[in-house]
């Protein structure tokens, strides 16, 4: 969920209805299908994290440091609460996305990866308020709680204060990525990876296990949910099967282990969804100049597992001068060039092409809109065989324990 759907940001504490009909048609679509439904805030009024998934082009984050945004944040759940708390087809309320509470003016070297310092003081009396503010209302369903660092640190967050508590964890790992053989040496590109890593089955448990969610759900003896994590398939093609093989044995540890998960995701343009849209469709041939100069530009600057480009070299330099004129011996190199480039190629390079993107629809009529945006209709996008095929065994399986699959 996106507030923008639900808020105005001219009319503040006033709802859109628009948005709650559109929310109402979905959850009435899931009943019919006997589909449970985990309402997840994306994004939050003054943005809980500086990364674009938070709908956020200004690379800074205003949620935790200024109490309006906070007020809205609380009074659209209590919002939320009051319309749903009857609503059976509603598993719960994940109440904020990947939040980081402690880079409000960007990321830079000192502030991200492992220089990153959480700020619990912070989260803990925001979920708190929160909490106390929805079971006002609604007393039934399951509140989820993520950790700082984009839901990877649960270490100094509060220990379980209500009955009704989960927590959600996301798990993103490098032999879901690559690139590389997995089972075997994977060979990642981020700057926070380091060099070739050999993975397993053995090292992803440990890797499960190491994790803050899990420690923290299991030793307060509460339920943990892994409510995004996944493999990507949009890398080399022959590693295809490598990066199912990954998630194979990911979902398979997590159910070892009785926690629940849901993957990342089921429909998208071709990077990781169970379904993805044809190529031949009308919206991707529309756009597919456009994606290029995408990949070209390297505007998609977290797809760390693709080739780097031309510009993403000439970045790369431009990061290392600047690194090497400021002087400083703290500022470690790999992090200054991640945080530049995300900051040109992501924020500002995105920026520079929306208008371009936009002015692929300017002039077309509504029936011509319609057809475009029929490309996304579940019958006409192409499945992703051997990703159904891996959700599929785990979705027929009897749960083990307290387990539930995605």
């Amino acid at each position: 969920l996106n507030y923008r759907h639900f808020e105005d940001d001219a009319a503040p504490f006033k709802y859109v209805e628009a948005g709650f009909a559109r929310l109402d048609k979905v959850l009435s679509h899931c009943e019919r299908h006997g589909l449970y439904v985990i309402l997840d805030l994306h994004s939050a009024q003054g943005w809980q994290n500086v990364h674009w998934h938070s709908d956020n082009a200004s690379r800074i984050s205003l949620f935790w440091k200024v109490a309006f945004y906070q007020d809205r944040f609380v009074a659209l759940w209590r919002e939320f609460a009051q319309r749903y708390k009857n609503r059976a087809v509603i598993a719960g309320y994940d109440v904020l996305n990947e939040p980081s509470a402690n880079n409000a003016l960007g990321d830079y070297p000192w502030n991200v990866g492992p220089n990153y310092r959480p700020n619990f003081g912070r989260m803990n009396a925001v979920y708190r308020r929160l909490v106390t503010e929805i079971r006002k209302i609604d007393s039934r369903h399951i509140i989820f709680l993520e950790g700082d660092d984009y839901a990877r640190d649960f270490s100094g967050l509060e220990k379980p204060f209500d009955d009704n508590l989960a927590y959600s964890s996301h798990n993103y790992t490098v032999p879901g990525f690559g690139p590389g053989r997995y089972p075997g040496t994977i060979h990642p590109r981020s700057a926070a990876a380091g060099g070739a890593q050999d993975w397993d089955l053995a090292k992803q448990e440990r890797n499960f296990l190491d994790a803050e969610g899990t420690k923290f759900t299991q030793q307060h003896n509460v339920p943990l949910w892994v409510g995004e994590f996944g493999s990507v398939f949009n890398g080399p093609a022959n590693e295809s099967g490598d990066r199912l093989r990954a998630l194979d044995d990911q979902i398979g540890i997590f159910e070892s282990h009785e926690t629940h998960w849901t993957t990342w995701n089921y429909k998208d343009v071709g990077v990781m969804g169970m379904l993805t849209l044809d190529p031949a469709s009308p919206y991707m041939e529309r756009i597919s100049d456009l994606l290029r100069k995408k990949v070209a530009l390297g505007t998609d600057d977290w797809m760390k597992w693709l080739p780097p480009t031309p510009v993403k070299h000439a970045t790369a330099q431009l990061a290392d001068q600047i690194r090497q004129v400021v002087g400083d011996p703290q500022l470690d190199a790999r992090l200054n060039v991640r945080c530049m480039s995300q900051t040109l190629l992501c924020f500002y390079t995105g920026t520079l092409m929306q208008p371009l993107y936009a002015s692929l629809f300017k002039g077309l009529s509504e029936n011509e809109l319609d057809h475009i945006l029929s490309s996304f209709s579940a019958k006409q996008c192409v499945p992703n065989q051997g990703l159904v095929d891996v959700l599929s065994k785990y979705m027929a399986m009897p749960a083990q324990g307290s387990s539930t699959g995605g």
